[in-house]
């Protein structure tokens, strides 16, 4: 059976029956976890014996090379004391080594995508900013944010993303959007449709939506837009050129009172008799009109 002890780091030897044949580790990172946090997983190691079956008190590591790289980078940076001990799980098995590394490595389940979010999403509820959890996870500020967007997703979504109902893509477009709702009411219609990709969900999603484009929104200015209480949806993973306007009634009223306001002012400033401002003319208005120019004499 296993037995578990504590050698120190100067009491192991590199196993060269791993199944990871690879040499590209990120063992910084993984030091830099380990620093902050200690060793979550325990080496697996075998012992050395001598030519009479005696153990000597080096282990090989035939699981746990990367990990063991990391302590060792912290015992050169003279952030972890050579005489650490260091939790092992020594086998006395009569398989061989390889299988180790190959039955750690194969019968491991990898993190779920959702299930990532949700925990940056625990942590941000905890307290912590979003640059403080990129530092602690090695990832930038920016993938932090997607994640977070991602886990807002409607439940019942991120449900069906669960059961592999719906792909990555598919949320990454539904996040554009807070309304459960509206993400739900989309998902119904596309679910039914032959087309389910994730940029038809978009158009579908922004479709009463104004561009931040638009010349209205460029008239208004997206700062007064916000300060009248007007909401942009903003896409994390594709280029989205300032994201969309989901309030276009509230932009039609600023455009109108901007109208009116730099009407007036013109009128005033110009000496005109009348101004009339509007977005756009009927076809045919200025037919048989010319243009006057203004004078001070």
């Amino acid at each position: 059976m296993p037995r578990v002890t504590f050698p120190s780091t100067s009491s192991f030897s590199a196993s060269r029956t791993s199944a990871r044949s690879r040499r590209a580790f990120r063992s910084r990172d993984l030091a830099e976890d380990i620093a902050r946090r200690g060793l979550l997983s325990s080496l697996n190691v075998r012992p050395e014996t001598d030519g009479d079956g005696k153990e000597t008190g080096i282990y090989r590591i035939p699981a746990g090379g990367r990990r063991y790289r990391a302590l060792e980078l912290l015992v050169s940076q003279k952030r972890l004391a050579k005489t650490a001990g260091v939790p092992c799980i020594v086998s006395t098995s009569d398989t061989l080594e390889v299988e180790d590394s190959l039955a750690e490595n194969v019968h491991r389940v990898q993190l779920h995508p959702l299930d990532q979010f949700r925990a940056f999403q625990t942590l941000r509820e905890q307290g912590l900013g979003e640059e403080e959890i990129a530092a602690r996870f090695f990832v930038s500020a920016a993938t932090v944010k997607q994640r977070l967007r991602l886990a807002s997703v409607s439940p019942r979504l991120l449900d069906l993303y669960t059961s592999d109902e719906m792909n990555l893509e598919q949320i990454m477009a539904f996040s554009i959007t807070n309304d459960h709702v509206r993400q739900e009411q989309v998902w119904d219609t596309v679910s039914r449709s032959h087309v389910k990709e994730a940029y038809y969900i978009r158009r579908l999603l922004t479709e009463t939506a104004v561009r931040a484009g638009d010349r209205r929104a460029a008239y208004v200015g997206i700062d007064a837009y916000e300060a009248a209480g007007g909401v942009i949806m903003r896409d994390l993973f594709e280029q989205d050129q300032g994201g969309w306007l989901q309030d276009p009634a509230t932009l039609e009223q600023l455009v109108f009172e901007k109208l009116k306001t730099d009407a007036e002012l013109l009128k005033t400033e110009e000496g005109w008799k009348w101004v009339e401002a509007a977005l756009d003319f009927p076809y045919g208005h200025t037919s048989g009109l010319r243009r006057f120019y203004g004078g001070t004499g």
